[in-house]
């Protein structure tokens, strides 16, 4: 048993697969994921959000070794003592946590969506069921890591800058050492994952769309819809004229009634808002201009 987490960042094609990379653009990728895994750490450990990596508590991120024969640079999270009744081996809850939190955050903004109760709720019911009250770990609701995501999204760009910038590698991958192994965290980057971060159109119109509220932040006016037509929870924020009490009210009956029966259509909510588009024609986000 080991008492580090270890994630790594690797690139692949072009001069990577000869061991070389630009070294501006690799030094950006590197500082955009010790960011990233920073601030998710941090939130998983404390329940707090902040936007410096050198704010980080509860734990420790270091720089191992580069792996030799290939361009891999490995990072390992390693807890402080406030956190010595759960200590972070990669076969411990607590490890898994911190490996489906950083998942949620690379897929989610990269606009692949998660599953927030079979991928996080599996990892706090076993810490709750091994540990009880003596885990120290807050228990995080799915707005707060769609908070981080923003917070994340310039670090996981910046990523990207060996594959779209100097094209010294096609492709990189996140990996994190699990009890069966390596895993993939998120999904491999590539030109078109950076496509859909870099690029956004807006409709022509104003449309109608119907769905359920999946997550809201009463702080941000922003949260997720789940939308009937796409299958899946599509970020929202309100728009600064449609912030009133009785949209506000709306948005978050239609969160109860979610939480309370997925599967049922009450809490369904109409709305009109403007939708933002990928290059691909991917939908990114909406901006809710009215809810009926």
């Amino acid at each position: 048993m080991i008492d580090v987490l270890e994630f790594s960042l690797s690139f692949e094609g072009n001069s990577a697969d000869e061991h070389q990379l630009d070294f501006y653009d690799v030094a950006q990728a590197i500082a955009g994921f010790q960011r990233s895994l920073a601030l998710t750490t941090h939130l998983v450990l404390t329940g707090n959000i902040i936007t410096q990596a050198p704010s980080l508590k509860a734990a420790q991120i270091l720089a191992l070794p580069p792996e030799e024969g290939s361009w891999k640079i490995k990072a390992a999270v390693v807890l402080t003592a406030a956190y010595h009744v759960l200590t972070l081996p990669h076969d411990t809850p607590l490890g898994h946590l911190v490996y489906s939190s950083y998942d949620y955050v690379v897929k989610e903004t990269l606009g692949f969506h998660v599953d927030y109760d079979k991928s996080l709720g599996r990892s706090y019911d076993e810490i709750r069921r091994r540990y009880g009250e003596d885990s120290n770990v807050p228990i995080l609701q799915q707005s707060q890591l769609d908070s981080v995501l923003e917070k994340c999204e310039p670090s996981i760009r910046s990523m990207h800058r060996p594959i779209h910038a100097s094209k010294t590698a096609i492709e990189a991958k996140i990996s994190c050492t699990l009890p069966r192994g390596e895993r993939l965290v998120g999904e491999p980057l590539t030109d078109e994952t950076f496509e859909y971060l870099e690029y956004t159109r807006s409709s022509d119109d104003i449309e109608n769309v119907l769905g359920k509220v999946s997550s809201y932040n009463i702080n941000t006016f922003k949260g997720r819809l789940f939308l009937y037509d796409e299958g899946r929870p599509i970020p929202f924020i309100i728009s600064d004229t449609a912030r009133t009490a009785n949209t506000v009210n709306k948005i978050v009956e239609s969160l109860k009634q979610n939480a309370v029966n997925r599967n049922s259509a009450v809490g369904n909510i109409s709305c009109r808002a403007i939708k933002y588009f990928s290059r691909t024609g991917r939908l990114k986000r909406i901006l809710i201009t009215e809810v009926q």
